[in-house]
């Protein structure tokens, strides 16, 4: 689409003053494809990601519906927003819009604030801002009133469906007058999204732009593979490497935005989290401090960062894979903004979450790299030029102030070369030292010698007593460490415990990483297998006479040869010796014969 200026939008002079104030000089597509569509009053469907200039798409025409001689109380305008950070972001877009255009008011209600001052602006607003919950609290209340409303706004409606405010949503729209206009953006399309189109606006005309251009074009995506419990070193690691200006951890539970903030903080870094459980006043320091760049790492659950708006965030990293391709592209799309390179980076910890991360990546239709991860030496390397970066220019900058101090030190007897070290090490710190993190390659040749032969199998203390079937155990191995499911070779199954065949080579590492390991919800006991310690897990009971003979699925082994773990009757490996199924006692003729 060809580029369209706001001058060729045709805006009244107060908001075009506005706009030129915030050098805006093209409107992006959403914008100029949504403005002339809700000026002539149509109701609109825009399809969009967060980070594509919406606010303003429809902040314009409902500026320009507003009319000042209307009496105060009536709200004309009623935006709703799925958090708070998007509320006050959208009320700061209005407020940048409407400086120099008389008689708008505007009131931002959202939970986790005071009520009281929030109806005070409520009598003199004209322009409503708010989230469901806290726009139905003032209604039931009567301290705000919609009798009059012109417009009414559901901004990232996708997203207020899957918080649960659909209820609220619909009771809003139901008491809102029957010839309001109602605009309506949203990432995706859900049912529930075509459910309040069709019972709420009146031939909605759909607006619909090409996320993946805007969002992904100047993002370059990575990822690193992580062992399980080294998750948060690797995570210290890229952070070094990288040593981002500002930067975004996104993650998926309030719980884990508290263990990291907890962690960085113990390894030095400037950091805060921001998640739904945190109150709003503290919620609007954090992000004053992210914007201000006092602390330069912001820790965040999806919910929490989507009122994010920070053009210079350089590097965005998933500590957690996101749960679908939707959250992908929105955390993502916080790096890479306004024309400028960004860089995402994603933390996968097993092969589950590999396989889930280049699932999303190719239903976005984008590209991603994985890079090994970096040692010490190449860290301090990329650090070491950055000191030099920075010194030289600062000697070439001169306007030094402390020649007296270095003439008298070096009077003193203390050499040069001292006196600059000492000075490095005062400025930028002792090197930290990172612990070196192994990661297994995940190509190795195959031998047949590594699955063949005594002293290769492991015995886990789990077994069909405890429902345990093969894919569980292959499942737990190659999420537990590198190696695939072809690298895994007989599986026998008992009563309380398994016997795995596993490459030699790895033997040791696969204990290692499985023991505590949960299997069908029991934590595991890994060890080498040897005839003797499965004695002490023996329930056959085949040298008791008393029980011979009964309790045949019960008492028979389940033996699962290589590649062929469905087979419930055994490998053709299986021998007589193998077989505990039942036996006929000396002496007597089985009926069979």
């Amino acid at each position: 689409m060809e580029k369209i200026t706001f001058d060729e939008l045709d805006l009244p002079v107060s908001i075009k003053k506005a706009i030129d104030e915030q050098n805006f000089d093209f409107a992006t597509e959403i914008q100029a494809k949504s403005i002339p569509l809700i000026r002539e009053g149509k109701d609109v469907i825009g399809k969009s990601q967060t980070g594509t200039g919406k606010t303003i798409a429809f902040g314009i025409p409902a500026i320009e519906a507003i009319d000042a001689k209307s009496p105060r109380k009536n709200v004309q305008v009623l935006i709703i927003c799925p958090t708070r950070e998007l509320a006050i972001q959208a009320s700061d877009e209005f407020k940048k819009l409407s400086k120099y255009t008389e008689g708008v008011n505007i009131a931002e209600v959202y939970g986790g604030a005071p009520m009281q001052p929030q109806i005070m602006k409520l009598r003199r607003a004209n322009v409503v801002i708010g989230t469901p919950g806290r726009i139905m609290d003032h209604l039931r209340r009567k301290t705000m009133k919609i009798t009059n409303l012109k417009m009414i706004v559901l901004d990232e409606a996708d997203e207020m469906l899957s918080m649960g405010f659909r209820e609220d949503i619909e009771s809003i729209l139901q008491d809102a007058p029957d010839d309001r206009q109602t605009v309506l953006f949203s990432a995706t399309m859900p049912p529930a999204i075509i459910h309040i189109t069709k019972e709420f606006q009146k031939d909605p005309v759909i607006v619909s732009i090409n996320a993946k251009q805007i969002t992904l074009d100047n993002i370059q995506q990575y990822y690193y593979t992580a062992p399980v419990p080294k998750k948060k070193e690797v995570l210290n690691v890229v952070l070094r490497y990288h040593n981002p200006n500002r930067c975004i951890i996104f993650v998926n539970t309030k719980k884990m935005a508290e263990e990291l903030m907890e962690y960085l903080r113990r390894e030095g870094y400037s950091c805060d989290g921001l998640h739904g459980d945190m109150r709003q006043p503290q919620r609007t320091k954090v992000m004053g401090d992210f914007k201000s760049g006092n602390l330069n790492i912001l820790i965040a659950t999806d919910v929490a960062a989507r009122g994010i708006d920070v053009n210079d965030i350089d590097l965005v990293i998933n500590f957690d894979v996101p749960q679908n391709s939707e959250y992908y592209v929105h955390r993502i799309g916080r790096t890479g903004r306004a024309g400028k390179k960004g860089t995402a980076v994603t933390i996968c910890a097993g092969n589950r979450f590999t396989r889930e991360l280049l699932q999303l990546v190719r239903l976005t239709k984008s590209k991603i790299e994985e890079l090994p991860l970096p040692d010490n030496t190449i860290i301090q390397k990329m650090l070491d030029e950055k000191y030099l970066n920075v010194i030289t220019d600062n000697i070439a900058k001169g306007n030094f102030h402390y020649e007296n101090v270095f003439s008298q030190l070096v009077e003193n007897g203390i050499s040069e070369k001292d006196i600059a070290l000492c000075a490095l090490e005062m400025h930028f710190g002792e090197p930290k030292i990172i612990e070196e993190i192994k990661v297994t390659p995940k190509k190795r040749e195959r031998h047949k010698s590594d699955s063949i032969g005594v002293g290769n199998r492991i015995m886990l203390n789990i077994g069909r007593n405890q429902h345990c079937a093969p894919n569980h155990i292959v499942g737990a191995i190659t999420e537990m460490t590198n190696l695939r499911g072809s690298d895994i070779g007989k599986i026998d199954i008992y009563g309380k415990y398994s016997v795995v065949t596993v490459p030699k080579t790895e033997m040791q590492h696969v204990i290692d990483r499985m023991t505590d390991r949960k299997i069908c919800g029991i934590a595991v006991e890994c060890s080498p297998y040897t005839d003797d310690k499965a004695g002490g897990y023996s329930d056959r009971k085949r040298d008791n006479p008393k029980f011979r003979g009964n309790n045949r699925d019960r008492d028979r082994k389940r033996s699962y040869g290589d590649r062929s773990y469905g087979s419930r009757k055994g490998s053709s490996s299986r021998t007589s010796k193998d077989y505990d199924g039942p036996r006929v006692p000396s002496g007597r003729k089985s009926h069979n014969a």
